[in-house]
């Protein structure tokens, strides 16, 4: 099984710069945050998850890539950097506890935002 694991992880690294935004590219979509459970797992970038920092998984975008986040209800914004893959069953984005927070997204869960793709 992590024979597979580290197979799929080379492919995400080989087919990313294939497949990430355009800087200053900006979706729309739904947003959630990461459960308490996976404080200190591994990420697919390698890094474990920490509820206190501004990261971020998206299918797409490069590792690294930094993502400015905003709630379109509430107009609050935060910037994220992407550290995993995942935001799946048709979100946008899976944001850490403390963006989520920043962005008034604890009590409903999920939300719809905007982001948008910062130069490096």
């Amino acid at each position: 099984m992590q024979l597979s694991k580290i197979i799929f992880t080379v492919f995400l690294i080989y087919l990313n710069p294939l497949t990430t935004l355009n800087s200053s590219a900006a979706e729309k979509g739904v947003a959630s945050y990461y459960a308490h459970k996976f404080q200190g797992r591994k990420t697919a970038s390698g890094q474990r998850y920490d509820k206190k920092k501004l990261t971020a998984a998206h299918n797409k975008l490069a590792f690294g890539s930094r993502v400015k986040v905003t709630n379109l209800k509430n107009k609050k914004s935060v910037i994220v950097t992407i550290n995993d893959r995942g935001a799946f069953r048709k979100r946008l984005i899976d944001l850490s506890y403390a963006a989520a927070k920043k962005l008034g997204l604890i009590k409903q869960g999920v939300g719809q935002v905007k982001i948008t793709v910062l130069k490096r």
